[in-house]
């Protein structure tokens, strides 16, 4: 088990003269929401074991303005992205990982219309990096061995994205059985949250999303539903307890069950 470590701000880093290799983005979520804020614990133990040089923003961090495009404020989008835009550049930041694709499409996508142009990849995919590089070992783990594991394909990552691979390799890397829902990949079902939606009342309907994504996550006998979103996250957890079904099934991160299973 690895012992507390200390995450540096870019700012201290700059202050000794360092500069990180990676910009690890938090996003509003992985900052204040207490649930996803052990995704973030889990995706900095995983850099801080594989010694990666990271840092974070801390209060410097605003919000990428995801939210208020798709709620279609657009002035809004663009004051919060200027402004982070000014950071990021002003510490010459070159390489992001964010573990919530409502930032990493943001940043990755939207950005260098405003000139803020980076390299930014999603914590699977840096996770997976890590594994293939040798600097991260799963061999020999049992913690979820044998487990049956469904993902659910967050919209930003999957389909504005295309990124479906990463997460299932590092899902197979458990030496569990990864079962696919029968909406997924490039027919995958949103869970309700994305659009700003996170945010509003449903419309009237005779169904919330995220319940009807929740009848795929049973229908696969699974008891992990792993996801690699906060909004996700969230949205299949409650849809878990819409079922009562709190006992059975566990809704954890892609990252906080390859911490788990390497003992972080």
């Amino acid at each position: 088990m690895s012992t507390a470590f200390k995450v540096s701000t870019m700012a201290e880093m700059m202050a000794n003269g360092e500069s990180p290799d990676i910009l690890f983005w938090v996003g509003c979520s992985g900052s204040f929401d207490d649930r996803a804020k052990k995704i973030t614990k889990a995706v900095a133990k995983i850099l801080h074991h594989c010694n990666v040089k990271f840092a974070v923003l801390g209060v410097e961090e605003s919000c990428t303005g995801d939210p208020a495009k798709r709620a279609g404020n657009e002035f809004t989008f663009q004051m919060q992205a200027m402004m982070n835009i000014q950071v990021l550049d002003a510490y010459e930041v070159k390489k992001i990982v964010t573990a919530c694709p409502h930032c990493f499409n943001t940043l990755k996508n939207e950005y260098p219309e405003l000139g803020g142009n980076y390299e930014v990849i999603h914590h699977t995919q840096l996770i997976q990096d890590l594994i293939n590089q040798g600097k991260l070992r799963l061999e020999g783990s049992q913690t979820y061995k044998g487990k049956k594991i469904t993902f659910h394909d967050p919209c930003y990552l999957g389909r504005a994205n295309d990124v479906y691979e990463a997460p299932r390799t590092l899902i197979e890397k458990l030496d569990a059985e990864l079962i696919e829902m029968k909406r997924c990949k490039t027919t995958g079902l949103c869970c309700g949250a994305g659009g700003a939606q996170m945010f509003k009342e449903a419309e009237k309907g005779n169904k919330e999303i995220n319940v009807e994504r929740t009848e795929d996550a049973l229908e696969t006998n699974a008891s992990i539903i792993a996801t690699g979103c906060p909004f996700c996250n969230t949205m299949m957890t409650d849809g878990v307890k819409n079922f009562n079904k709190e006992q059975d099934i566990q809704v954890l991160d892609v990252a906080e069950l390859i911490a788990n299973a390497a003992d972080l």
